[in-house]
């Protein structure tokens, strides 16, 4: 059995994700502070960076996560991985460096949506995916690596955004896996087999 972390920021509903987790027999513990033995660590995609960040410490996070603890972040998840964000003023955990810059105002915000994605390169969350796979989401900003090493998979929204980070045992995405149905449930079932190992 998987046993989860989930880190709850206390800004949104986060027990679509626990229950998509659960269904696929992980034992998930809804946290709020870093601490006990877990197989992985989700960073779910609700809330601001500030209010993810207030709660958050990277110290906490890396010497939680240590160089081995898979984590797993979604949208803001995944945005908190960067350096920092227009969205706020506090430090993101620098695990990537770069940002989270706003969407264009000549799009339409949130993205809110089903997207395709396009792999760049093999990576942990998306064995066995085609490209071209189609996922959700719902997003206001996006992440701006400073250079594309972290990428291994972007979505056309009229310009390209990256839709899947991974760096040694941090991996994100951009959309949310929990309300992409059987390609999202793939995804989720690739890093719980991350956490077993």
């Amino acid at each position: 059995m998987v046993r989860l972390a989930l880190f709850d920021y206390g800004a949104g509903n986060i027990f679509s994700l626990r229950n998509s987790l659960e269904r696929r027999g992980a034992e998930v513990d809804v946290v709020t502070s870093l601490a006990g033995e877990y197989s992985g660590l989700l960073l779910p995609g609700v809330g601001s960076f500030d209010t993810a960040m207030g709660r958050l410490s990277a110290g906490e996070v890396s010497g939680f996560a240590g160089e081995n603890t898979p984590v797993l972040g979604i949208c803001l998840g995944m945005e908190v991985f960067l350096d920092g964000s227009d969205e706020g003023t506090e430090a993101g955990l620098g695990v990537v460096p770069g940002r989270a810059i706003q969407l264009p105002d000549t799009m339409k915000v949130p993205h809110m949506g089903w997207n395709t994605l396009r792999v760049r390169r093999p990576g942990a969350l998306l064995d066995g995916l085609e490209d071209g796979s189609w996922v959700y989401f719902v997003h206001s900003y996006m992440a701006r690596p400073r250079d594309d090493s972290a990428v291994t998979a972007v979505s056309d929204y009229g310009i390209e955004l990256p839709a899947v980070l991974e760096r040694n045992n941090y991996m994100g995405t951009q959309f949310h896996p929990e309300k992409s149905g059987e390609i999202g449930g793939r995804i989720l079932d690739n890093f719980m087999r991350e956490c077993k190992r």
